[in-house]
């Protein structure tokens, strides 16, 4: 028995977690992008930007971590349906000063979206700047991580801030 309280679809009628059955749903061709940020003191930002960090190249690495937890996105969030991605992409960004930006988009064609994928990918790619830098700033503060915007599926396209 399948059961919508208050519009979310993660709960059965007795009101318990369960997945979501997308087996009556079309394919499409789904995308999602990602923003998250890094604070930091600008010497911080200076080292990972001069590729000088003790570690190894932090943008390097935290782009390959993205990457690997967009694909593992159903190992970590229990609801999560696992999927097929056709493309990950991360990139990187700073104003100059004191903050590293992070987006990533994720895609697929299937049946369920991929905002969970993207999400994971910009917050462990956070994570990875924030542990390979650890030693240089503890300060560091991550976040905020939202949703930018995601295409396909039943309820169509989304672009933050087109809500409001």
């Amino acid at each position: 028995m399948e059961s919508k309280q208050d519009g979310l679809t993660h709960f059965n009628a007795e009101g318990r977690a369960r997945m979501v059955d997308v087996s009556e749903k079309g394919v499409t061709k789904r995308t999602a992008t990602a923003r998250s940020q890094v604070t930091m003191r600008p010497d911080t930002l200076a080292v990972i930007k001069s590729g000088k960090v003790g570690k190894g190249d932090v943008l390097a690495v935290a782009q390959v971590a993205g990457i690997m937890a967009a694909k593992q996105t159903s190992s970590w969030i229990p609801m999560c349906h696992p999927l097929p991605l056709t493309g990950v992409e991360l990139s990187f960004s700073d104003n100059g000063a004191d903050v590293l930006y992070i987006e990533g988009t994720v895609k697929t064609t299937g049946q369920t979206g991929v905002e969970m994928e993207a999400l994971t990918a910009v917050s462990a790619a956070a994570l990875t700047v924030y542990d390979m830098c650890k030693a240089l700033e503890k300060e560091m503060a991550i976040g905020p991580t939202y949703l930018v915007s995601k295409t396909g599926g039943k309820h169509g396209d989304f672009i933050r801030g087109e809500a409001e």
